[in-house]
């Protein structure tokens, strides 16, 4: 068993980082800020603290955006390097009247589809509801968690997207990429009786009719069409050439 006194005791402060501070950092000249023992801890106020930046060329051109250049490196807001991980569950039923009807569009004569919508706080857009995926999460777990397991067993579902996004967060070294899946309810008896509540990122939520005039956060919009034209339903008022499959 191994001994952690001495790791715990009070000499831990002036052993704390000995090697994690010296210079030059590893397989370079880059000199590293210099931090003195009584101010290694962050529990230690210190404001003028301003670390060097550091990330090796090998490293920036390993998480490379797969879709090319946008301007800008780092990792922007984004988590991690290279590929960050979404689920984007499309919750869907058909638009119906007072006696349960499904309700047709007038012009394409095709039967609407609704979707479950937050309007997000960051940036004021409309948006399918997913979710960040946690490292060693699967995506179907992450999909549970956002809508409840009971509600997505019950639905019929349907890989729609699954791969790069066109997000505003994305750099050149850090993306976003999704597993988007329509849950359908058919009937209409199973979503009737869920309550719509907002999580922590939304400010509003709702269902929202699918049609070409949507304007969604990122690639959200050319999900949702996905959804449409797999289900038959209606998306342009000039039939399906609004389809890009």
């Amino acid at each position: 068993m191994l001994n952690m006194k001495g790791a715990r005791g009070g000499g831990a402060n002036r052993n704390a980082h000995s090697k994690a501070r010296m210079s030059p950092y590893p397989q370079s000249t880059v000199e590293r800020s210099h931090v003195p023992d009584e101010k290694v801890s962050w529990r230690v106020e210190w404001h003028e603290y301003k670390p060097v930046e550091y990330t090796a060329a090998a490293i920036l051109a390993g998480p490379a955006n797969p879709a090319g250049r946008t301007g800008l490196g780092g990792q922007g807001l984004l988590g991690r390097w290279g590929p960050n991980h979404a689920a984007d569950p499309i919750i869907t039923r058909w638009k119906r009247d007072n006696h349960g009807n499904k309700v047709s569009h007038p012009v394409s004569g095709k039967d609407i589809l609704q979707f479950v919508a937050i309007k997000r706080k960051d940036c004021g857009e409309w948006a399918i509801p997913g979710g960040m995926v946690d490292p060693g999460e699967k995506i179907s777990a992450t999909l549970k968690r956002e809508f409840g397991e009971e509600a997505m067993n019950s639905l019929e579902h349907l890989m729609v997207y699954k791969g790069y996004v066109d997000d505003p967060r994305n750099t050149d070294n850090a993306w976003m990429e999704t597993e988007a899946v329509n849950y359908h309810d058919e009937t209409g008896e199973t979503m009737d009786n869920l309550t719509l509540e907002a999580g922590d990122d939304a400010g509003k939520v709702k269902w929202v009719e699918i049609s070409d005039k949507l304007k969604l956060y990122a690639s959200h919009s050319q999900f949702i069409e996905l959804v449409a034209k797999n289900r038959g339903a209606h998306w342009s008022e000039d039939g399906d050439q609004g389809y890009h499959g």
